[in-house]
């Protein structure tokens, strides 16, 4: 029999939305309400535990073939993901400067997934939430509204954006059509030998090469030295390269250390050069009433990278890299395709986000910042961070006060870099005696810090980015970090 003619069976359509609405609706409800105990309670629980075995096994499970109730699903996530969390969120977390996110952030999180939206660009809602948290942090840092801008993922990018402006703006050539191989002399980027491993990572993207970079020394206060940088813009000259772009850093990762922006700001204008504020530590401190003077001369930077998800405690992830010279910004970075070329009406009719950065498809991340922003008020994290900050001197005091601790570095903001040393410890045996007091406190759910090394000597480094944090969360440390190491001292 010819079966050709025969209609072919049609597949039935599938979706990803649930068959049942209201259990769904159920469970989200569910989900919610554990969300708020979970940053309710949070001081209840360990600031970091490890994981067992058979829950660091689950991650190893195959890829699934088949559906499983999401009741299920969300039961699996709970007793793994939720239950062993880096810790940033817990008041005693001072492991890295990452901030402490905030619940109503989460929520603003949620609802741009739910909405979905593309932020490339377009005429539509987000995309001009998306500017207008742009412009809301220039105007934090004191830049003018004509300056460019753009959100990203984390500092590292912002700072990326605005160094690649600055190579391209110092090239001499065009750049983007000819590449770093056709410029006449090869450019040199300076910052003090306290920068952030990023810029390293920026010059080797770049097609620079990290010799591009000087790292400049610095001062008994881990500031960049001025005259010195001066020097070798000079000798660099002399030598046949081209200065293009001083990194002026506001707040070193290390020690929260700020370089003297108003004396770079006058150098870089006297020599030519771009100005650069590495700003992801400190740029926010522009919005304490106490503190902002530690930022004096941010405004005259020609771009600025800093990162929202630090002292304005979004959730991860969100940096913002701001430009003085918004049609720099975009020449860098613009190509329009016939696919998104600017219609006169319709979702095309607008500027395309995309032309101010790498990426194309960019996630919703301003809705989160802009909720905050507008439940708190911009005063508010003014305040918190004037109080982390008295927190970082409180703890000061507090290892001033005992003969057994050591300050390795001159506490500037809320970094506390200081160490355990009891008579007769020194050397590798008193980094050995320092290390195994962090990872005890680790591991007894009691803190979270790090550690580091400060003018060559190893030490334990508190970084205070944390709403939640109180001074009695200080003490305990404190007193916790004696316990243990007289503890371990007295077995070593």
């Amino acid at each position: 029999m010819d079966t050709s003619l025969k209609p072919v069976a049609r597949n039935a359509e599938e979706t990803l939305d649930p068959e049942d609405w209201a259990s769904v609706q159920t469970l989200s409800h569910q989900v919610i309400d554990d969300a708020v105990g979970y940053l309710r309670n949070v001081r209840e629980r360990p600031v970091w535990q490890d994981m067992p075995g058979e829950v660091r096994a689950s991650f190893d499970a195959p890829l699934p073939q088949s559906p499983a109730p999401l009741a299920d699903v969300y039961r699996e996530v709970t007793d793994t993901v939720m239950s062993y969390p880096m810790g940033n969120i817990h008041p005693r977390f001072w492991s890295w400067y990452m901030g402490a996110s905030n619940f109503t952030g989460a929520l603003g999180d949620f609802l741009a997934a739910i909405q979905g939206s593309n932020l490339g660009g377009g005429n539509h809602a987000a995309a001009l939430m998306d500017q207008q948290v742009v412009n809301w942090c220039k105007e934090m840092l004191g830049l003018p509204a004509s300056a460019s801008g753009t959100l990203v993922s984390g500092g590292s990018m912002a700072n990326i954006i605005g160094l690649t402006v600055a190579r391209n703006a110092k090239a001499g050539i065009d750049v983007r059509e000819y590449g770093v191989a056709a410029m006449e002399k090869p450019l040199r980027f300076y910052g003090s030998d306290q920068l952030h491993s990023c810029h390293r990572k920026a010059m080797e993207a770049l097609g620079l090469g990290n010799r591009a970079l000087r790292r400049i020394g610095t001062d008994d206060e881990l500031r960049i030295d001025l005259s010195a940088l001066r020097a070798a813009i000079a000798e660099d000259r002399a030598a046949g390269f081209q200065p293009a772009c001083v990194i002026g850093t506001a707040g070193t990762v290390n020690t929260g250390a700020f370089d003297d922006l108003q004396g770079l700001a006058t150098l870089a204008a006297e020599e030519g050069l771009w100005f650069h504020v590495d700003g992801c530590i400190g740029a926010l401190i522009a919005i304490a009433p106490e503190n902002r003077w530690r930022v004096a001369g941010i405004e005259r930077a020609d771009s600025v990278a800093l990162d929202p998800h630090k002292w304005l405690h979004a959730p991860f992830e969100v940096g913002c890299a701001l430009v003085r010279d918004a049609a720099a910004h975009r020449e860098t970075f613009a190509v329009t395709p016939e696919y998104l070329e600017m219609t006169s009406r319709g979702l095309a009719s607008a500027n395309w986000l995309h032309e101010y950065g790498l990426q194309t498809s960019r996630g919703f991340r301003a809705l989160k910042v802009w909720m905050s922003l507008k439940e708190h008020g911009v005063q508010k994290f003014g305040r918190l961070i004037d109080q982390n900050i008295r927190q970082g001197h409180y703890l000061n005091s507090l290892v001033e006060a005992e003969p057994l601790l050591e300050l390795v570095a001159t506490t500037n903001i809320n970094i506390v870099c200081y160490r355990y040393r009891p008579e007769g410890f020194s050397g590798e045996r008193l980094k050995a005696l320092n290390t195994e007091i962090m990872l005890r406190l680790q591991e007894e759910g009691t803190a979270s810090i790090s550690d580091t090394t400060v003018h060559g000597e190893h030490c334990l480094r508190v970084a205070i980015n944390n709403h939640r944090t109180r001074q009695g969360d200080l003490d305990l440390l404190i007193r916790e970090t004696l316990r243990l190491g007289a503890e371990i001292a007295s077995r070593s």
